[in-house]
């Protein structure tokens, strides 16, 4: 197990979570799965306990530690995509199998898992600063899942575009 892993608090569906994740994710995988050596608040001896497993190359565990804890959007992963497509297929799967929808890029797995699916495009224009930032972070306000093509067409509208009204 590496020095630094992010621990994620399941129900009981970690295991489930780890294999879709390691199914649906590139640089993802199950890579252990440790059963309760004994009775515990939440389970019995031998239910799954935990799950080591990567997501994106992040190392994590899911812990099976009953419905005490729920996840919400104070943790999420953020996931960089590098185009349209990227971002349907993984925002598609997350939310087409129990998932929902939330807003400015961000929806939320079926066990409460946030992701945040952000094509470069986004951050690249919200780095920019300026009348770029603000134009394109208005129409991201505007979204559920980024729509890539409508961010691009907020870059590009530029001061010649304003002055060709004036």
């Amino acid at each position: 197990m590496p020095k630094n892993t992010i621990c994620l608090w399941y129900d009981k569906d970690a295991e489930e979570a780890a294999r879709f994740y390691a199914e649906v994710f590139p640089d993802s995988a199950v890579t252990a799965v440790h059963r309760a050596p004994g009775d515990y608040p939440s389970g019995k001896a031998g239910d799954v306990l935990t799950v080591e497993f990567t997501a994106f190359g992040i190392p994590c565990l899911g812990l099976n530690g009953g419905p005490l804890f729920q996840h919400n959007e104070a943790f999420s992963f953020q996931v960089a995509t590098d185009d349209q497509e990227e971002t349907d297929r993984y925002w598609n799967a997350i939310v087409g199998n129990g998932g929902q929808e939330s807003a400015c890029g961000w929806c939320k797995d079926r066990w409460g898992v946030s992701w945040q699916f952000t094509p470069r495009v986004l951050t690249e224009a919200l780095a920019a600063g300026g009348e770029e930032a603000k134009r394109v972070f208005e129409a991201m306000l505007e979204m559920g899942k980024i729509d890539v093509a409508t961010i691009e067409a907020a870059r590009r509208a530029d001061a010649t575009a304003t002055r060709g009204g004036s």
